[in-house]
């Protein structure tokens, strides 16, 4: 049976997601904004949802279910949709410029 990592959604973004509006299509969500928090053994990612739910541990809307081949599935209040991690851009520090040298005379 496939193994599914538990993605909690903190509590501060939680609320923001919450009234956010619905979009549909892939989702970028933020590491920063969750806390990994277990795993279970399901079929699939509804069946993961039902067990939590029957265990008293439920997923809540904005918390996250990952595959064991990093895919990941967002919990929203339609069912779980599609998600990936977005992660911050590299920061490029440039060179600072050197003032061009002129000969003294």
């Amino acid at each position: 049976m496939p193994l599914f990592r538990i993605h909690r959604m903190k509590e501060s973004p939680r609320q923001q997601f919450r009234w956010a509006p619905h979009v549909s299509g892939c989702a970028s969500v933020k590491p920063k904004d969750y806390e990994r928090r277990g795993q279970i053994e399901a079929h699939n990612e509804y069946d993961a949802w039902r067990l939590l739910k029957e265990s008293g541990d439920p997923l809540a809307v904005g918390d996250l279910l990952e595959t064991e081949d990093n895919q990941l599935r967002l919990c929203k209040y339609v069912g779980l949709e599609p998600a990936q991690w977005a992660l911050p851009e590299p920061k490029h520090h440039d060179e600072p410029e050197t003032a061009a040298q002129t000969p003294v005379a």
